[in-house]
């Protein structure tokens, strides 16, 4: 008996030290020098996964974990990470899920976290936080700088706009800097030390950011502990206002056991992720009322292209009432700083320049154009209700060049038809219709409609059509990069909302919530129903 407990030990001993020694070779050839996060886990670290609280609170496991898998799962390395390991079933339903079912989707967050990952360990770096904390937005978001969560928590560490405006996010119908990689990282880094210096405990700090600090501080008080595990075993006697919900209590183990399979990427058979694919940009602040279309037109970047650096912009105007921080690539910085120093080289490319017609008002521009009364008298610097026939009122595009389209409509249909004919970009399909179409482009059916002079929607098979300001992405008829366009969100009604509330929370109209659900004139809802929302 003493033999065998002996040779047991033995090969335990032996797997062990295989696992290292697998694990450090494949950082010694695949990680970058003077790397510590890569010396320690072996590589660097909007989806359902990330963003829906019933798929992070009970993931759906299946397939059993390998040798190797249970190995990772129980041991622990001397790694170079802050937190402890912690052993529960959470932990292990998550590795498995992540593991199997989920491979896919840990994959796409791994190649999609690759621009930011450096910039996040810099600034947790600068405040002193453990490195292994630049995992959260995995987390969070898996690593989407564009995401919305059900109940309108945005960017890749999903702040709620309260919270980000406590750190100095601005989020509004101009802009939305939770998206900002930048801003929003450092917030998300001086919210977390705060959160750790009022309890003292990593684990209680990210329960905190998950639920609030006030949700978290009444529980420990009324389950008389201070630890983040013995909180969840007690939650079960607390009343049922002050009980953590299962997305809280689930949220740390979902972190570990990511933070697991990170640390052991090459053992785990992902593939390894590169450190040197940070974007190279130079920050610069620019006046309210920019022209951001014809800022990127100075450096001979597409929209899209300016968008992927800038995906803060809700609009092809920067915000008339603020200054604001542009991400211009390095080598086109020069040339586009310029621009800004004589905007007069190409002025309006982001506007829509609307001459006003005789029965007009603000109201029917403001319809028209899906932009606010306020924002276009903002806009036009003027209080005046009053417009006169022939007078030019200047419209801001939205980043999917809505306000472009619309412009489409003074025209009659049969010119539209003509011109949407000569610039179609899109050919319809067997199945296509305008609907689905309009979801492929994060675009509306009357949008469309408007800009192809279509009276009826009826579509044929090789039919062309012009999609506005999507042009890049239709001729290379790629409908995935078209989708980013916009972000879907579904959003659960909530006692006392009403289309208007919703509409102003996403920064989208009532119209759009009109159309998207297929609601009737009256727009009635229901508390507890789930209503499409495409926030760009």
């Amino acid at each position: 008996m003493e033999a065998f407990k002996s040779l047991r030990q033995a090969l335990m001993t032996l797997l062990v030290v295989g696992l290292m020694a697998g694990l450090m070779a494949g950082c010694a050839a695949k990680a970058p020098v003077n790397d510590p996060l890569a010396d320690s886990a072996g590589e660097v670290p909007a989806d359902a996964e990330a963003l829906d609280p019933e798929v992070a609170a009970t993931p759906d496991t299946e397939g059993d974990l390998t040798q190797t898998e249970q190995a990772v799962l129980n041991a622990r390395f001397g790694l170079l990470f802050d937190l402890e390991d912690h052993d529960t079933e959470e932990v292990q339903k998550y590795f498995t899920y992540f593991n199997h079912k989920a491979r896919k989707t840990m994959v796409r967050w791994l190649e999609r976290s690759q621009p930011y990952l450096p910039y996040v360990r810099r600034v947790f770096t600068k405040y002193g936080l453990p490195q292994d904390l630049v995992l959260l937005p995995f987390t969070e978001s898996g690593y989407n700088v564009r995401a919305y969560s059900w109940a309108g928590a945005g960017g890749m560490w999903q702040f709620m706009k309260g919270t980000g405006r406590l750190y100095g996010l601005k989020a509004d119908w101009w802009i939305d800097e939770r998206r900002d990689p930048y801003k929003s990282t450092d917030a998300a880094a001086r919210h977390l030390r705060d959160l750790y210096d009022r309890f003292g405990d990593w684990y209680l700090a990210l329960a905190a950011y998950n639920a609030g600090e006030g949700k978290i501080s009444r529980a420990l008080k009324l389950a008389g502990c201070d630890d983040f595990f013995e909180l969840t075993e007690k939650n079960g006697r607390l009343s049922r206002r002050a009980r953590l919900k299962t997305e809280t209590k689930h949220y740390v183990p979902k972190f570990i056991a990511i933070s697991k399979i990170f640390q052991n990427l090459d053992t785990l058979g992902f593939e390894p992720v590169s450190w040197d694919m940070e974007e190279s940009v130079v920050p610069v602040t620019i006046p309210g009322g920019t022209d951001l279309l014809a800022l990127a037109g100075a450096g001979g970047m597409s929209w899209k292209e300016f968008h992927d650096l800038n995906p803060a912009f809700r609009r092809q105007v920067s915000p008339p009432h603020m200054e604001a921080t542009a991400y211009l690539p390095t080598a086109k910085a020069d040339t586009m700083m310029a621009y800004l120093a004589d905007p007069g080289s190409r002025p309006y490319a982001g506007y829509t320049r609307h001459r006003v017609r005789s029965g007009d008002s603000w109201w029917r521009i403001s319809k028209r154009y899906h932009v606010p009364v306020a924002v276009l008298k903002k806009v036009n610097d003027t209080r005046s209700n009053t417009l006169h026939p022939g007078q030019f009122v200047m419209v801001p595009g939205s980043d999917s060049g809505r306000a472009v389209a619309a412009s489409s409509s003074s025209t009659s249909p049969s010119k539209t038809r003509a011109i949407a004919s000569q610039r179609g970009n899109y050919v319809v399909r067997s199945g296509d219709t305008l609907w689905s179409i309009s979801r492929k482009f994060g675009t509306t059916v009357s949008t469309i409609k408007r800009s192809n002079g279509m009276r009826s929607s009826r579509l044929k098979a090789g039919q062309k059509l012009y999609i506005p300001n999507n042009s890049d992405v239709a001729n290379k008829q790629s409908v995935k990069d078209a989708g980013a366009v916009a972000q879907l969100v579904r959003y659960k009604v909530r006692r006392g909302d009403n289309l208007t509330a919703i509409a102003r929370k996403f920064g989208v109209t009532v119209n759009d919530l009109r159309e998207w659900n297929a609601l009737n004139s009256k727009g009635t809802i229901y508390t507890g129903q789930r209503l499409k929302v495409y926030v760009r």
